[in-house]
């Protein structure tokens, strides 16, 4: 049963559990009555990343948002599968290549499987369909394999997988594959901190609000494997290209221009591969949604749809 959230006023919370084992949390606001947008963030975020003040932007376009947490992250079922025998190096070589492999405890496509899932468990038959980052992997995915359940498409800085795509800058990269220096709380803000300043917009980080963001999200959930498995998951994937090729939704594809996670080279990628979609590059935002770029961001999504809402 939907009750109030505990963290976003205009937000109510419940979960679901889904078929193939996974309990998946969600929040849900907006009227009951307005087209639905599904909001996918990405590796080791939860449903808070998306912002409140980017959700409510959308609520007051006249849409009802979902937002999720994914397996591993958040209040969904976290895993307990080992994750210390998994072969990086091999993995990361492989993936650069746009290659999969079985090392994994699952991939992206087991992901998918959870959303199309959620989809269906809570009453929802069709979606605009919003991925951020790894989110926008399991939105690539969905669209192509379930399109049933998509009518269209929006994509934040994401990639496709395929062979040589642009990897993070060294330093981005070095933070991803690091952590915190022990799952006590002032450690793991202070490398949650760290590394929202590496990858966000860099002229509009506020110290104030990164502290309570990190903290209010530490005391949520702490799951340091569930990013582990989720990492791997994605290393496990392959190409997405096959999945672009056969995706027939209208397509937006956001990108900021400053992105160190997942450089501009991989959203004009996506947005090549995808059959006429459309790229919109944001110049100065990063691997985020600062409240500065919302009301641009919101606009090109709130066109994007009602230019192909039935």
């Amino acid at each position: 049963m939907l009750k109030q959230s505990e963290y976003c006023a205009f937000m109510q919370t419940d979960s679901v559990l889904l078929p193939n084992g996974i309990e998946m949390c969600y929040e849900v606001g907006g009227k009951e009555s307005d087209p639905v947008i599904l909001l996918i963030m990405g590796l080791g975020a939860q449903l808070l990343h998306w912002p409140d003040y980017f959700v409510q932007a959308l609520i007051n376009q006249g849409y009802r948002v979902i937002r999720i947490d994914n397996r591993d992250a958040g209040k969904s079922t976290i895993l307990n599968t080992n994750t210390k025998k998994y072969p990086l190096v091999k993995a990361l070589a492989r993936a650069a290549l746009g290659l999969g492999n079985r090392y994994a405890a699952y991939t992206v496509r087991d992901m998918t499987n959870d959303v199309h899932l959620f989809l269906s468990a809570i009453g929802v038959s069709k979606v605009h369909l919003v991925g951020g980052s790894m989110g926008g992997m399991i939105a690539q995915v969905l669209a192509s394999k379930h399109p049933e359940q998509v009518q269209t498409l929006t994509l934040f800085f994401t990639s496709n997988l395929q062979c040589f795509s642009r990897p993070p800058y060294p330093k981005q990269l070095g933070l991803l594959l690091s952590g915190p220096k022990s799952g006590k709380e002032d450690d793991a803000v202070a490398y949650s901190k760290k590394f929202l300043k590496a990858i966000g917009t860099e002229q509009t980080h506020q110290e104030d609000e990164l502290e309570r963001f990190a903290r209010t999200a530490y005391r949520r959930s702490y799951a340091p494997q569930g990013v582990v498995r989720q990492f791997q998951g994605i290393l496990a994937t392959g190409s997405l290209l096959r999945y672009n090729k056969a995706t027939t939704q209208p397509t937006l594809v956001i990108h900021g221009s400053e992105d160190r996670l997942l450089p501009l080279g991989n959203g004009k990628r996506v947005a090549r591969a995808i059959p006429n979609a459309r790229l919109e590059i944001i110049p100065g935002m990063a691997h985020d949604i600062p409240l500065y770029f919302t009301p641009r961001v919101v606009d090109f999504m709130a066109q994007h749809i009602q230019r192909h809402s039935k």
